[in-house]
């Protein structure tokens, strides 16, 4: 029995998740706007609404995920001047950039990706259908979304009209009934790309180009419509009313919006100069230890998707400190052992605890931080099997698990040994990411031979045996600096790799 639940923004609380069909999903998310390349808060967007979609298709659910494009907009117009290209031209580059940039953040492509430019009939005909209603009216070439036709407006974002109006800077337009009302169909300027319609020559209106999509491709009312919460007012709030008015119907079940992303605390903004697109993070942050997808992947799942989250190189180093702990693990268990633990049954039922507690975390409301301290959990006692006696094939079976519960989070895939640790991050005796035993993360550069390793070793021994452990970790750290992580076996023997 399905036991997911989901905090609903329309309800501010968690519920129970009961799609529309049984044994099937219909999701809607909001797409970027293409006119420039995708920056962090794009990427947060992005791998939260993978997970959700992996982890719907492990419950056994199909899945229809429709993820659009604004390809006409203001900004896209003003850029395609400013480059003196038409506006196809830059809608084209940063769609194909968009493209690159989810490849890298390991993110699937949608089971649909429309654009808005191809539904402009379906936008027409939406449009049309609140003009019969009164509830949107047409000035000239433009339409307006009456907005005292909808009386539920505010629903979702919890804000009444009166106190909206008073807080906004709305530019007096007589034309309108209400200060507030909205455009749905903009009429063309000289010189701008246009489309016919009833009310003359024009372009979409932002929110609408939404509703049309969604009706088109998932029906007038889905299961859960999603995006980053700055897009809750008044983006969301536009689409239920204009969608709700024209079909009479609830719009979407459940909404679900993502926190947004801080850079160093401070407000990502590329006034302040800290705007990060991904393909910066990617191929520039940082140059002494090259970000891949899983990195990346690991810090953004860090933090549970509603809440905010602050980038910093502090944390991409924990983050790729934390992965490199599990392949440093996997690594070992690939190498086998001739040992073995008590009872096979045992051990099968501590496989099946834990691929259950990571299912019980995503089943509250999406829960990857918690889901995540469960795996960090398990490869903590693995270790002290592993040192303890563990054989070939039950080192085998908890590797199959790391894999399993990692594709759900789009982690854990990389072959260990293609896998490159990168910089050196030693865990302290307080650190939450000390593994057991203590491991050190290493240089993905090394500056020593193998007799002058041995030497090291064998003083660090000596030291050992005169319990001089102050001499002992001096020589762990200047190992770990030169590019050589240790381990002490359960035998009391060392071994080292580069």
């Amino acid at each position: 029995m399905n036991a997911l639940k989901v905090f609903n923004t329309m309800s501010r609380r968690k519920e129970l998740f009961t799609p529309l069909k049984a044994g099937g999903v219909r999701m809607y998310v909001c797409g970027v706007t293409v006119y420039d390349e995708c920056h962090l808060g794009h990427a947060r967007s992005a791998v939260v609404f993978d997970v959700i979609c992996r982890y719907l298709e492990h419950l056994n659910f199909e899945v229809t995920f429709v993820k659009n494009f604004t390809d006409i907009d203001d900004k896209i117009i003003k850029r395609a001047e400013q480059e003196s290209v038409p506006w196809q031209t830059v809608t084209g580059r940063y769609i194909d950039a968009y493209h690159r940039d989810m490849e890298r953040l390991g993110v699937r492509l949608a089971t649909l990706e429309p654009k808005a430019t191809e539904h402009v009939n379906e936008i027409v005909t939406l449009i049309q259908a609140l003009i019969e209603k009164d509830i949107a009216y047409p000035v000239g070439p433009d339409v307006y979304f009456h907005i005292t036709a909808f009386p539920r407006y505010g629903a979702l974002s919890k804000r009444k009209l009166d106190e909206m109006q008073a807080g906004a800077r709305i530019e007096v337009d007589e034309r309108k009934r209400h200060p507030m009302d909205f455009a749905l169909w903009k009429g063309a300027k000289p010189g701008e790309p246009s489309w016919d319609s009833p009310w003359g020559a024009g372009r979409p209106g932002w929110h609408i180009e939404c509703s049309a999509m969604a009706i088109r491709h998932l029906g007038e009312t889905f299961d859960i419509h999603g995006g980053g919460e700055d897009l809750i007012f008044p983006h969301h709030e536009n689409e239920i009313a204009q969608s709700e008015c024209a079909t009479g119907k609830e719009f979407a079940r459940y909404w679900v919006h993502n926190g947004l992303v801080t850079i160093d605390q401070e407000k990502m903004s590329k006034s302040l100069g800290n705007f990060f697109t991904i393909r910066e993070i990617f191929e520039k942050f940082p140059a002494s230890a090259p970000v891949t997808a899983e990195i990346l992947r690991f810090f953004l799942l860090s933090t549970h998707y509603r809440s905010p989250i602050d980038f910093s190189d502090k944390a991409l180093r924990q983050a790729r400190a934390g992965l490199n702990n599990f392949y440093d693990l996997f690594k070992r268990l690939e190498e086998g052992s001739a040992q073995r633990l008590p009872g096979k049954a045992e051990w099968q039922k501590v496989l099946t605890r834990i691929a259950r507690s990571v299912e019980e975390a995503m089943d509250d409301d999406f829960n990857t931080p918690a889901a995540l301290a469960s795996l960090q959990k398990f490869r903590s006692d693995v270790n002290r099997r592993l040192h303890a006696g563990l054989s070939s094939s039950e080192g085998q079976e908890a590797l199959g698990v790391f894999r399993k519960c990692g594709q759900i989070l789009g982690l854990f895939q990389v072959p260990s040994s293609d896998w490159e640790f990168g910089q050196a991050v030693v865990a302290g005796p307080t650190d939450p990411l000390m593994d057991y035993p203590p491991t050190v993360v290493v240089s993905s550069k090394a500056s020593i031979d193998d007799s002058e390793i041995e030497r090291l070793l064998e003083e660090r021994q000596q030291a050992r045996a005169r319990k001089d452990w102050t001499r002992a970790d001096a020589v762990r750290q200047e190992l770990a600096e030169r590019g050589i992580a240790i381990e002490d076996r359960a035998d009391g023997s060392t071994t080292w790799k580069r």
